[in-house]
């Protein structure tokens, strides 16, 4: 990147920022003046919330655990225990800090593994669903969820295939406990992931690791496994509680298969490419000992960018630490980006079985803008604000929040990041002694 009209984002004289995705050759422009509209999603009136009442606002509270399909786990208790196969009987029992169960309508669906790679449930999730089936309340559970998938689907299937459907598929989702935050006194005080402690959040996204691998393994006709969390509506989430959701998919996606192409001439892409470019154009926002962020370039929306500094690529391979270094910065910017701004949030890292090497790094989307006739017509894209002003807003919350104690300790903030902390080592086992020598 060695010169201005050589760099992906540049500056206009009339204060025009023109930015080109360099991994995706998305166009995107910011215009003066379009920044400084509100940012929070438009909201009806809040109301108040009675007693009671801020655990059964939606199908994820923790009232109604019985409107979502059978627990594969849940953590519960302040050291996130992990139980297993929570009987629909013994669903009360205890209080999920977070858990995970099958998605009711899946985008990938049991029937498509099924009917399409000739797919059968293993004798684990077989004894699981007869299990279930065994106790009156499980066969009842079982029996509500069927019906309304047979409603909705207009095709009716025998309470027996319906259980190992919704026990064994491949599409789940992930659940925090809070609708609205701990002692909230009306409806617009939501639990986003920026409200959760910085444990709370180590544990979650320690939780979506573990679930990636355990469906990675589970599904052997799966070629990748999306991870993703959409918060509130205008980001694409059914309901407005904190959720992940994990889709395994047979194939990995143009995006994808777009950066291995680029890979297998340039292992060095991601540092070249992004990391030495918000080098180069101060971006970095802020980094633990583990995982360093950016504003990122060339977004339709604002998104920062969350890179892990190790040689790990699939993030099961990362260290505990390696991921509580990660979960830190994301938990960090959803903090400074406010409960009420809607987001995407979205795991990229390389496919199992991928020849090349891919760092993990997630991408934490602002949708603060609908893309209308312009971007259809010109595929410019309009992105309201520009990764410097990103950086700015971001810096200035995240000093605000650690001076607060809301963030978690050790994390380097804007100007206290220093080159070395972007340095991205995910290719260093793919190095030959040649590119060690060149790198120095």
């Amino acid at each position: 990147m060695s010169g201005a009209a050589a760099s992906p984002i540049r500056r206009l004289p009339d204060g025009t920022v023109k930015q080109i995705g360099p991994l995706t050759g998305t166009r995107v422009w910011t215009v003066p003046g379009r920044a400084n509209r509100p940012i929070s999603a438009p909201r009806g009136e809040p109301r108040p919330v009675a007693a009671g009442e801020a655990d059964g606002l939606c199908a994820f509270c923790a009232t109604r655990y019985l409107e979502t399909t059978p627990e594969k786990t849940r953590l519960v208790g302040p050291d996130f225990a992990e139980h297993r196969h929570t009987p629909a009987a013994e669903l009360f029992d205890t209080v999920a800090e977070f858990r995970r169960f099958g998605n009711l309508f899946e985008i990938v669906s049991a029937e498509y593994w099924r009917e399409n790679h000739g797919f059968r449930q293993p004798s684990a999730v077989v004894q699981w669903a007869q299990d279930y089936l065994s106790s009156p309340a499980g066969r009842a559970h079982i029996e509500s969820l069927a019906a309304i998938r047979a409603a909705a689907a207009g095709v009716e299937v025998s309470v027996e295939e319906a259980a190992l459907d919704l026990l064994g598929g491949s599409h789940d989702v992930i659940v925090a406990r809070r609708h609205l935050v701990d002692g909230a006194a009306t409806d617009d005080d939501l639990a986003s992931a920026g409200t959760l402690t910085p444990d709370e959040h180590a544990a979650y996204t320690a939780y979506t690791v573990r679930s990636l691998a355990e469906i990675q393994a589970a599904q052997p006709n799966a070629a990748y496994v999306a991870v993703f969390q959409n918060w509130l509506r205008p980001a694409g989430a059914s309901f407005e509680h904190l959720h992940k959701q994990l889709v395994a998919i047979d194939e990995h996606g143009p995006q994808v298969d777009h950066e291995l192409r680029l890979l297998s001439h340039d292992r060095d892409l991601y540092q070249r490419e992004i990391a030495d470019l918000a080098v180069a154009e101060r971006l970095l926002v802020a980094a633990t000992d583990g995982a360093v962020a950016f504003a990122g370039v060339g977004h339709r929306y604002p998104a920062f960018e969350v890179y892990s500094t190790s040689e790990a690529n699939l993030p099961q391979e990362h260290s505990d630490a390696g991921v509580r270094a990660v979960s830190d910065l994301l938990h960090a910017l959803h903090a400074a980006t406010g409960p009420l701004v809607p987001t995407n949030e979205e795991w990229h890292y390389r496919p199992p079985g991928a020849p090349w090497p891919m760092p993990w790094r997630v991408v934490l989307k602002w949708r603060i803008s609908n893309p209308a006739g312009f971007e259809g017509g010109t595929k410019i894209h309009l992105n309201t604000i520009d990764p410097w002003e990103l950086r700015r807003r971001a810096v200035a919350s995240l000093h605000e929040l650690r001076a607060e104690g809301r963030i978690a300790a050790g994390i380097r903030i804007g100007d206290e990041c220093v080159p070395a902390d972007a340095r991205l080592r995910y290719a260093e086992s793919a190095w030959t002694d040649e590119d060690l020598v060149a790198r120095r």
